[in-house]
């Protein structure tokens, strides 16, 4: 198998090599091109929904969509941290390619999104909801109704209201629906802030109860963990409930039968060892395609695709010509014939998020193997995840040696450099094999599929470590803050600097 993902490397590295200066192809006239409307939670696990198995979250509406489209069953995200997440979806690179891996770090305005192409072929193109992209690329979208952790509602022209809503940020995604342009095709970047910490009370009907909830093994069953996930479960019914009024608004205006719909998380849940780190529990997401006019009800799709996908797949979807500067593989042909395969692994980045932090993983169907290059540094939890309940009682249960193995996951120090899971016996990546003989041959594979896709996409170790911005041990904040985007003279600063010293031994 291995030597196939080595041919689809090479076959990436030839295509971008070929010049970029050639016209976008024109659109079929006898092809219509689909409306797109771009669904994206916040910190959602990808089997939290009805429509990947749980029986007790009350997840109707994705439910549905999941019964009147394609559900995907190995797909997932480049990245386990929130914005660099997104600015690898939009730009379809790598984070480590988008100038923007970082947490916070805004994407450049140099940067190329899938977006302004569209919008410059004739889609009408807006957002609503959580943005988290930075400000010099709102003007991709001909309509930008951004809601920010001030309160305020930001248009394209940058006027501020302020804004009412119930905290999950996706008000505004019916009002901006319904301001489409009848004679254009649309696409739709719907973005929302839940299942995202803090957590309060009271925000739906009938919510669930501690007796709903299932625990992964890595966490302790406490009644402070299940009421976390109480919490959680009730934001994610939450976001349901405006999947669902999306989904009436399309009906309502006839457009459903020609509207793609494609449903995703942007990284795992905000708890221990799932969000910001490379376990499928960060990097696997739900994603879920409807669109009746092509894809059949009910289907489901087995084969690999990646967050990096999303872009050339929009783009030829919508009849448009996909530059070789993107990294990802256009995944189309799945959606009519989910028997296709097109890509063999996937590739995932985990960098400073509230902490420092450099990994890298590569998933097949059947093995994740994850190369720690810190590890010195222990998988601290993000930050939001300290004021959580379950971080909270997994630190009193540490105290008295109460902690399973499993649930030491996040707390030691050091790390292995690799490890080596199989993921059809251990799905939960409990049992690492990097030091089993019977794995020797599978560990040395992905070991060089790693380094080729690191050469190949000049994946590199940051020239400096950069100081963790809260305490790992109590959660409180450091006088350091969020690390900015150093400058040029900086930099040259810091890299003279570095010429003076002795050069470190760094990993392969």
């Amino acid at each position: 198998m291995y030597k196939y993902i080595k041919l689809y490397l090479l076959s990436v590295t030839a295509l971008s090599i070929i010049s970029c200066a050639s016209k976008k192809e024109k659109k079929n006239p006898e092809v219509e091109t689909p409306n797109i409307v771009f669904i994206i939670a916040d910190d959602m696990a990808w089997d939290d929904s009805g429509a990947y198995g749980h029986p007790n979250i009350k997840t109707p509406n994705i439910d549905q969509l999941a019964r009147d489209g394609m559900r995907f069953d190995n797909a997932f995200l480049t990245a386990s941290s929130c914005s660099p997440s997104r600015t690898s979806i939009i730009t379809g690179l790598y984070p480590h390619n988008t100038d923007a891996e970082q947490l916070h770090w805004p994407l450049p305005t140099s940067k190329k999104t899938f977006v302004e192409e569209l919008k410059a072929s004739g889609y009408w193109t807006a957002q609503a909801g959580k943005w988290h992209l930075g400000e010099a690329t709102k003007d991709r979208f001909d309509l930008v109704m951004d809601v920010g952790t001030t309160g305020f509602q930001l248009s394209a022209t940058g006027e501020k209201t302020k804004q009412k809503g119930d905290g999950s940020g996706c008000e505004n995604w019916v009002p901006v629906l319904q301001q489409r342009p009848q004679d254009q095709p649309f696409f739709l970047w719907l973005a929302a802030v839940d299942p995202h910490r803090p957590y309060t009370e009271g925000i739906i009907d009938n919510p669930h109860e501690q007796n709903d909830v299932i625990l992964p093994p890595y966490f302790p069953d406490t009644d402070e963990v299940r009421q976390d996930f109480v919490h959680y479960y009730n934001e994610i019914t939450r976001l349901d409930n405006y999947v669902g009024k999306v989904i009436a608004e399309l009906d309502q205006q006839g457009v459903t039968d020609n509207t793609l719909i494609l449903f995703i998380s942007d990284n795992g849940r905000p708890f221990p060892r799932d969000k910001t780190t490379l376990y499928d529990g960060g990097i696997k997401t739900p994603w879920i395609v409807k669109w009746p006019k092509v894809v059949q009800a009910g289907s489901s799709c087995q084969n690999l695709v990646s967050a990096v996908d999303i872009a050339p797949t929009f783009l030829k979807l919508a009849g448009l010509e996909v530059s070789p500067t993107y990294e990802g593989v256009d995944f189309s042909a799945l959606l009519s014939q989910p028997e296709k395969t097109s890509r063999e692994m996937i590739y995932a980045e985990d960098h400073w998020h509230d902490y420092e932090d450099y990994t890298r993983a590569i998933r097949t169907k059947k093995y994740k193997y994850i190369r720690n290059f810190y590890p010195d540094l222990p998988n601290t939890p993000s930050a939001d995840a300290f004021v959580g309940g379950t971080f909270q009682s997994m630190l009193k249960l540490k105290e008295k040696n109460q902690l399973t193995g499993a649930q030491m996951g996040c707390f030691i120090s050091p790390r292995p450099e690799e490890e080596l899971y199989d993921i059809v016996h251990d799905p939960f990546e409990l049992k690492n094999l990097a030091g089993d003989p019977k794995f020797k041959n599978e560990l040395i594979a992905l070991r060089a599929e790693m380094k080729n896709i690191r050469t190949m996409t000049k994946d590199s170790l940051p020239l400096f470590r950069t100081p963790d911005e809260f305490d790992r041990q109590t959660g409180k904040s450091n006088p350091f803050r969020k690390r900015p985007r150093p400058s040029k003279v900086e930099m040259e600063k810091i890299i003279m600097e570095m010429n003076k010293k002795p050069k470190p031994s760094s990993p392969n």
